[in-house]
């Protein structure tokens, strides 16, 4: 029998210690098999993403993203996540939409964060105050629970907004000295053109690379990319679709080869940093693969609760 589990009851059952043990458990099974599919009219867009892992499951998350929401007073993504048996194809659950990206983002690029960013890391730069970076805030936390937060945003008083509701936060304007300042960059934009240049970049640093999630888009130029060791979440979903990895690999920055690593190296103990100076940059390119992991988890902890 199927259940429908929503965000509120669901959220407090979970933790993000939880979720990133759930997702790297999740890489040490077969690689998933993975597929989207889109669909367009004007500016509207409707997204299915699909995913199937042997021995945990199989999943469809369906997506509308309708910009003039906005104007309506509604989210401007909303959908649906289905979980089914790994075995008979049964519907296990229906799982609130936005607790699932919600988590998955977030739980992405916290794992990245705790294989790659110092352990001494304290001064945490949000680029982008919308609903991912308040999320990162929870995340990062739970991680590093003496983090300061800085809040930077294209629009000032988006950030100051931000940072007037959390007293861990402080809003900055100047974004290179706050970057310049920072252990943990964490970008979560829709900017179409680089924000942060790798100029800006301290030896030991960490950079988590959200919000640039289709060819067109970019958050970092090419020289983060060429300064810093680069990985990703997942290979597949990243390389060839993104680009923040589309145009430095065809500007000869870098080469595919030099990509250090995937979650499905952890495993093999190289997603890692190898030096204090190391500055090292993660690509969060989601994938409905990370969506069936969080809703699995999601899933055992309802049926425990």
């Amino acid at each position: 029998m199927s259940v429908e589990i929503v965000g509120p009851e669901a959220e407090a059952l979970l933790s993000w210690s939880g979720l990133c043990a759930a997702i790297e458990a999740g890489h040490r099974l077969p690689r998933a098999e993975i597929d989207d599919l889109f669909l367009y009219r004007g500016a509207d867009t409707l997204l299915d993403r699909a995913a199937w892992i042997d021995g945990l499951g199989a999943l469809v998350k369906v997506a509308t993203l309708c910009a003039g929401n906005r104007e309506l007073g509604l989210p401007t993504v909303n959908g649906v996540v289905t979980l089914f048996d790994d075995q008979t194809g049964v519907l296990q659950a229906l799982v609130d939409f936005h607790l699932v990206t919600k988590w998955k983002t977030a739980g992405d690029s916290l794992l990245a964060a705790s294989k790659l960013a110092r352990k001494d890391s304290r001064n945490i730069l949000l680029v982008g105050a919308g609903v991912v970076a308040k999320s990162m805030v929870e995340a990062y936390a739970s991680l590093f629970p003496d983090a300061r937060f800085s809040i930077w945003n294209r629009t000032a008083a988006g950030a100051q907004a931000m940072a007037a509701a959390d007293p861990r936060l402080t809003a900055v304007s100047d974004l290179a000295a706050a970057v310049r300042a920072a252990d943990v960059i964490c970008t979560a934009t829709m900017s179409t053109t680089p924000l942060i240049r790798g100029e800006w970049l301290q030896p030991g640093q960490h950079l988590d690379l959200i919000g640039a999630y289709t060819p067109a888009m970019r958050e970092a130029d090419d020289e983060v990319m060429r300064r810093g060791s680069v990985f990703v979440d997942a290979r597949a979903t990243t390389l060839h679709h993104i680009g923040e990895l589309i145009d430095p690999i065809a500007n000869g920055v870098i080469s595919e080869a030099e990509i250090r690593a995937d979650f499905y190296d952890i495993a093999k103990g190289l997603y890692r940093r190898t030096s204090d100076d190391e500055i090292t940059v993660a690509k969060n390119g989601g994938g409905a693969h990370l969506d069936l992991m969080t809703a699995a988890y999601i899933l055992a902890a309802w049926q425990n609760r």
